[in-house]
């Protein structure tokens, strides 16, 4: 760690935190070395004693909002609801408005799984922020807690459609690559196989055009990013997604073409299969009415 800069060598022993959170952190002055303050560029030497100060924790005020939602299906204990582009799942340091759970607290009147806690009340898995499609809301700990055992054993079907750059040669296929943090960039996954995570994705091609192929990503596990870190990793990055690809997409997409299809699983209440199918986002569509067209 020696000359590397204090922001980043704290980050590296203390992953959950950020470094502009660290940075933040040096600002109000929590962080010093050698009993005096620094600035975040500071390079670490090797007898440094670096002391770092953690304030006690504020429960955030999360606000209930009033945010339309799209709503698949909803009983006593679950809500299916097909996220929009452009809307993060869950609140964060900072980003305390405008979420998914903004809206589901509203729609619920508070009742919400809380295993997950204040930031998360009802979420058992998520999707990325420019991701669309259906996402599975608890409603109480019950139900919270069958759905995580479900995920935990893969026995929750997890259907995607993807737009990919390239035409990928056969019918369909399976990556098997684990996936973990990538060893540069905190920020980004990659396919890691000595610190990475079981990850399998299956997928089968559905249309194919000039320079790009319309898939189905059926998910076996459920890592961070998996779908575009898998198809990035065998040569086939997903059209818009601008963290795992440098190419540029024509089309002016606002992240990546990924949506969450299908969602499936054993209602743990009626005890029968149940499965559900969020149509595709209007800008998918006409992504797709293009591609088939050939004008552009």
């Amino acid at each position: 760690m020696e000359d590397e800069r204090i922001d980043k060598c704290i980050s590296n022993y203390m992953e959950n935190l950020s470094r502009s959170y660290i940075q933040k952190m040096m600002k109000e002055g929590n962080v010093s070395v050698n009993d005096a303050a620094v600035k975040a560029n500071y390079r670490v030497k090797a007898d440094d004693k670096v002391r770092f100060i953690v304030p006690d924790s504020v429960e955030p005020d999360i606000p209930a909002q009033d945010i339309p939602l799209d709503i698949l299906y909803e009983d006593m204990d679950f809500l299916i609801v097909n996220k929009p582009k452009n809307m993060v799942v869950h609140p964060a340091p900072g980003h305390y408005e405008g979420t998914l759970v903004n809206a589901v607290m509203y729609h619920c009147k508070g009742e919400l799984s809380g295993i997950n806690g204040v930031m998360r009340p009802g979420i058992v898995h998520r999707i990325d922020k420019d991701t669309t499609g259906s996402i599975i809301i608890c409603k109480n700990d019950e139900a919270h807690n069958a759905i995580a055992a479900l995920l935990k054993t893969h026995e929750i079907t997890r259907k995607y459609r993807a737009l990919v750059f390239g035409n990928i040669k056969e019918n369909e296929g399976t990556i098997d690559a684990p996936i973990g943090r990538h060893p540069n960039d905190r920020k980004k996954m990659a396919v890691n196989e000595k610190h990475g995570k079981h990850a399998v994705t299956h997928y089968k091609v559905l249309e194919r055009f000039e320079k790009y192929t319309y898939i189905e990503c059926q998910l076996e596990t459920g890592r961070t990013h998996q779908i575009r870190v898998h198809m990035a990793s065998i040569g086939y990055p997903l059209l818009g997604d601008t963290t795992y690809t440098n190419r540029k997409s024509p089309f002016h997409l606002e992240g990546q073409a990924l949506h969450a299809m299908t969602i499936g699983f054993v209602h743990p209440g009626k005890g029968k299969y149940m499965e559900f199918e969020a149509p595709l986002p209007e800008y998918f569509e006409r992504l797709l009415t293009t591609l088939r067209s050939g004008n552009y």
